[in-house]
């Protein structure tokens, strides 16, 4: 798991971005905070939901359903993981994975 904890947000916009272009073959060097996911990047519906399960995946937290629906720059993707990151407990649309 990446310990998202340990990440100010320069870092995490690092390894988001760097995430983003291995998923969906793009330019990293194109990829700006402001860039939009949809607008820019050309990502559909199926392609967020499949980033969110990699991110739930790499970080052994899931962002709530009403928190993905409002994601829509790689900026917004940097804030929810933040929101993640800073808080120990899990804050409102943010939810810590349970072991099974």
């Amino acid at each position: 798991m990446v310990a998202i904890n340990d990440m100010n947000r320069d870092e995490l916009f690092v390894w988001t971005a760097d995430l983003l272009a291995e998923m969906f073959e793009l330019d990293r060097d194109a990829l700006t905070p402001e860039s939009n996911l949809y607008a820019d990047l050309d990502i559909d519906s199926i392609d967020a939901v499949d980033l969110a399960v990699k991110l739930k995946q790499m970080t052994g937290k899931r962002l709530a359903p009403e928190v993905f629906k409002t994601i829509r720059t790689i900026g917004d993707v940097v804030d929810a993981l933040s929101d993640l990151a800073v808080s120990n407990l899990a804050p409102a649309g943010l939810a810590e994975e349970q072991p099974a």
